[in-house]
């Protein structure tokens, strides 16, 4: 697989990919994105490697062909035409490698009155009405960070699609191009909600559903010592699993009666903020009242289950999420740490036969 090096979701999905054992070359150029962090600590390029191209230099183009021509997926992130502009388009490439995935990874989409336009995650996914959903309803709405647009609407999207389209061009010699872009995902995320709020089980505001912080005993209350815990305490049993355990009495029946979530949500709070999250983690452990201690990135490689499982490991000194999903014949590891730009070219310029990759500036 080949990589042009770009930012957010593009890199995150080649490292997905890498992870699942993809022979991943990134296409650094000089001076590096713009948004870049240090490259000894971007553990979205771990397990791959990295040449060193200037698609503006003469050269460049050329170099990046050669790629193409032996690899099996190409993935870009360039708003639409760049890449042809610069002459590594779908066309060149396909014109070298007709069975090439060429993956496309945009916020805005190839096409559409926004595709030219610059924008973020939170931009794109506002337009789609999943942040609008994220929040308090009198407060505006809250940012996800950005891992609902970039990470979950795109880079999964593109993973999925040029898997697809890859398993396609094998059965048939075709490749073709995979436009992944992070509105049509993430509005994709909201399918579910969208059938329910046409059944008349979602409303169209924040915090007013069952998933979206508007159920009493589907949300976050802070402790006693400003640390938070989570409840998701849907289904009968669980509910009044939580309220025998949270010690409050009369709001058997509170859990369908809406009219009295608004003192049932009072209740619950008064109740956590009794105590410290420590100590509400040891009432709820081993419980099925599905309660869990809000953690922080530091915090949550160190919780028991996550670390019995692995889900989170260290390598070169980095604590990081471990690659996911897990399979029985072929495991999965982080056997690199992040690509340092141009440390690999004579590796992959003698491995793939490219040699002009080592030569310099024509």
């Amino acid at each position: 697989m080949v990589e042009l090096a770009g930012i957010g979701p593009g890199p995150f999905a080649a490292m997905l990919l890498a992870d699942l054992g993809a022979d991943v070359v990134r296409v650094d150029r000089p001076g590096g994105p713009g948004l870049a962090i240090d490259p000894r600590f971007d553990v979205t390029n771990r397990n791959k490697r990295s040449v060193l191209v200037d698609l503006k230099a003469p050269e460049g183009p050329a170099r990046v062909l050669d790629l193409a021509a032996r690899a099996d997926i190409l993935v870009e992130g360039y708003r639409p035409g760049v890449a042809e502009r610069l002459g590594v388009g779908p066309e060149a490439c396909h014109a070298r490698n007709p069975g090439l995935v060429y993956g496309r990874m945009t916020g805005w989409g190839q096409q559409g009155p926004l595709a030219e336009r610059a924008g973020h995650d939170i931009a794109y996914i506002a337009l789609t009405g999943t942040l609008g959903m994220v929040g308090e309803p009198d407060r505006p709405p809250a940012a996800p960070a950005n891992l609902l647009g970039d990470f979950a609407g795109g880079s999964l999207y593109l993973v999925v699609g040029v898997l697809a389209a890859l398993h396609h061009a094998r059965a048939t010699g075709t490749g073709q191009v995979v436009d992944a872009a992070i509105v049509d995902g993430t509005a994709h995320l909201s399918a579910m909600l969208h059938g329910m709020m046409a059944a008349g089980g979602w409303q169209d505001r924040r915090a007013a559903n069952l998933l979206d912080g508007g159920c009493p005993y589907y949300g976050t209350y802070e402790t006693a010592d400003g640390r938070y815990m989570a409840v998701g305490a849907l289904e009968p049993r669980f509910y009044d699993e939580f309220v025998t355990l949270l010690g409050l009495t009369g709001f058997a029946d509170a859990r369908k009666d809406w009219t009295r979530w608004g003192e049932l949500r009072e209740a619950v709070a008064a109740r956590f903020r009794s105590r410290t999250r420590q100590e509400w983690t040891a009432v709820f452990e081993g419980t099925d009242a599905c309660v869990a201690p809000v953690l922080s990135l530091r915090e949550a490689p160190h919780h028991p289950h996550l670390a019995a499982r692995g889900t989170f490991t260290d390598h070169g000194g980095i604590t990081q999420p471990a690659p996911a999903p897990r399979f029985s014949a072929t495991p999965t590891t982080v056997s690199g740490g992040p690509a340092l730009p141009g440390a690999d070219t004579a590796e992959v310029a003698r491995e793939w036969d490219v040699p002009d990759l080592t030569k310099g500036p024509e």
